[in-house]
């Protein structure tokens, strides 16, 4: 079958304020230096699928800017525009209708636009395993990262052991306290939830069909008016109307043919400030500096100037974000909260900030 390679590029990245704004989220971000996150990925599922066959789904509010930041990588008709933000279950349910209805079934590789991969061989490798077995079992089936650490920030995807590349999915567990990820890591039954996801186009909506059902009938409606002059119009009415859940919640939880395929590759969801440190090698004294910079006596700390000197002294795991219209000044172990200022910054109005 012709495999689709699927592209969710529709949040917002509030965890890289100021660097990522409603316009210019995560995904349009050169964080490592080499390229902008999404066109990385591109870049790296053609080695699975044409990029003729590459779609993305993003926010209307991104549409013009990844436009802009693919540049001719993929058909400007496959950057498929979300009136708003639905979740997981919309954005993957818009995507196999547009498919079936203009292209045919086929193989959809789901994945993140902003996650790292180091070694895109055996990547690429893992999702060959997945989809021929999304193909031949005609199931669910999710790429799984084999834990390296007992990580509390990833849900974790139990498997039935089996010494097979391809294990009958258990159970999916939600991000467990420290206690608990160790038990799931010694156990050696666990897999860190990667968020990628391999199946027929025809299969997920069957599936939306019997387990979400209402959404489905949303998505019938679009898929009615797909190729029609109605088509903008429907999507722009219906999609904000959508049940706002993630495929995970919605489907795969409920599902019982959903297999994992678990691979080590490098994986990184690069989901806060702190994970620059995957990207980029810091100095003798552990600083990530990117950017002009001038640093005396820090330690530990992250430091990314857009334009403007940022000089630091004598700090210790801090992160400093300059742009030209906002600096964020953070402790290292906070990270996770810069999405409150995001907050903060929408309940007071700022909205030439966000």
């Amino acid at each position: 079958m012709k495999i689709y390679g699927v592209i969710m590029a529709g949040g917002g990245g509030t965890r890289f304020w100021p660097l990522s704004r409603q316009a210019t989220p995560k995904q349009l971000l050169n964080l490592s230096g080499k390229d902008l996150m999404v066109n990385e990925v591109i870049d790296r599922l053609s080695k699975t699928a044409s990029k003729d066959d590459i779609f993305i789904v993003t926010n209307k509010t991104q549409v013009a800017k990844m436009l802009e930041a693919t540049n001719g990588r993929i058909q400007k008709n496959h950057i498929l525009s979300e009136p708003s933000a639905r979740n997981t279950s919309a954005c993957i349910g818009y995507a196999a209708m547009e498919i079936v209805k203009k292209y045919g079934d086929g193989i959809m590789v789901i994945t993140p636009s902003d996650a790292y991969i180091k070694n895109e061989t055996e990547f690429t490798r893992i999702l060959g395993i997945a989809v021929k077995a999304a193909e031949e079992k005609d199931a669910l089936v999710t790429v799984g990262i084999t834990p390296t650490f007992a990580a509390t920030g990833y849900g974790y995807i139990k498997f039935q052991k089996s010494g097979e590349n391809v294990l009958k999915v258990l159970e999916f567990k939600e991000k467990p306290d420290e206690a608990t990820a160790k038990k799931y890591v010694e156990s050696g039954e666990y897999a860190w939830n990667s968020g990628m996801f391999i199946w027929k186009a025809s299969t997920i909506l069957k599936k939306f069909e019997k387990y979400l059902p209402e959404i489905y009938a949303d998505l019938q409606k679009i898929g009615d008016a797909m190729n029609t002059a109605d088509e903008l119009k429907v999507i722009e009415e219906i999609y904000p109307k959508i049940n706002s859940i993630s495929v995970d919640y919605g489907i795969m939880e409920k599902a019982d043919d959903v297999f994992v395929v678990p691979g080590e590759f490098g994986w990184n969801d690069v989901g806060s400030f702190d994970m620059l440190g995957v990207l980029h090698e810091g100095d003798e004294k552990g600083n990530i500096k990117i950017g002009d910079q001038i640093n005396i006596g820090s330690k530990n700390c992250i430091t990314y100037s857009s334009g403007r000197l940022v000089a630091t002294i004598g700090l210790e795991n801090v992160v400093v974000i300059e742009t030209g219209d906002a600096v964020l000044v953070c402790d290292k172990n906070k990270v996770q909260d810069v999405k409150k200022v995001v907050e903060q910054l929408k309940k007071d109005g700022r909205n030439e900030l966000l």
